[in-house]
């Protein structure tokens, strides 16, 4: 699926990727973590045909500089910075189609998944929107294809509770029939999606490590909490996960895979929490 022999990318003398050699199967979820600075993002850009590199390289069986165009209709791409199109929604849903070979009307529906009905912003154009609106728009466009390889670079950034949920639930139904490779700076923002771990650091690879599938990504948490007290700021931040006061008892349900993220919300305000319970649902 992803070979590297010998990789090593440099600008000037600064040495981003250093003589890299990595096997990424078919069917694997891998997470690619590490410091800003550490070389994930180089490697995915050579991944895609976008930098010349010393070393050989290839994806899905192509060399990416030499079959670009044929490897980016088999993949699918979330870049952690939306690209600063002036295109219109519309325009560049269209455009994503034509490319892809794929009716737009499927990246709308995936984007009413995540919680953004096209038909209010396709007027506007895409660098005008929010940053969550942005990445709905990119995550709909890579998911809403039938791809063979999902690249995506700290997709889940800008996302609020639901449209994350939603997204786990899109990854699960692509369970088998795609590779991942998720990019992160952070590994308890990635680590239950993956079944795999690799970290950078100044270019090489410190860390290849299996790590265990037992999350549903589809799943929710049904969480209860009880405060010690009325806290302003531990408030909201429960509030922006989508859970509900009712005095001092608050509850409601996240995402499976935010569970880490949550607790480490939480671990924040450990002072005021008296009582924390969490329940997996069926």
């Amino acid at each position: 699926m992803i070979e590297l022999r010998h990789v090593t990318k440099q600008f000037k003398k600064s040495v981003v990727l250093d003589d890299l050699d990595l096997d990424i199967a078919a069917g694997e979820r891998v997470a690619l973590i590490g410091s800003n600075g550490a070389g994930k993002t180089t490697l995915i850009r050579c991944l895609l045909g976008e930098y010349v590199h010393a070393g050989e390289l290839s994806v899905l069986g192509l060399n990416p500089r030499q079959g670009r165009a044929d490897l980016l209709r088999r993949v699918g791409f979330v870049p952690q910075l939306p690209p600063p199109l002036r295109m219109s929604v519309g325009d560049l849903l269209r455009f994503a189609g034509e490319l892809a070979a794929r009716d737009p009307a499927r990246f709308e529906e995936v984007a009413a998944r995540l919680g953004l009905e096209t038909a209010k912003v396709r007027h506007l154009p895409f660098v005008k929107l929010s940053g969550g609106m942005k990445q709905k728009i990119l995550i709909a466009i890579a998911l809403g294809r039938d791809c063979e390889l999902l690249i995506l670079d700290e997709p889940a950034a800008n996302l609020d509770p639901e449209a994350r949920h939603a997204f786990f639930g899109l990854l699960a139904e692509r369970l088998g029939r795609a590779t991942m490779l998720i990019s992160s700076h952070r590994l308890d923002e990635v680590a239950p999606l993956v079944n795999r771990v690799l970290e950078l650091d100044m270019g090489r690879v410190v860390l290849d490590d299996r790590v265990a599938d037992d999350v549903a990504l589809a799943g929710r948490i049904r969480c209860r909490l009880v405060l010690r007290r009325e806290e302003q700021a531990i408030a909201k931040a429960l509030a922006e996960w989508g859970l509900s006061a009712d005095g001092l008892v608050w509850r409601g349900d996240i995402a499976g895979p935010d569970r880490l993220r949550f607790l480490g919300m939480l671990a924040r305000y450990v002072g005021v929490l008296t009582h924390i319970e969490l329940e997996e649902q069926a």
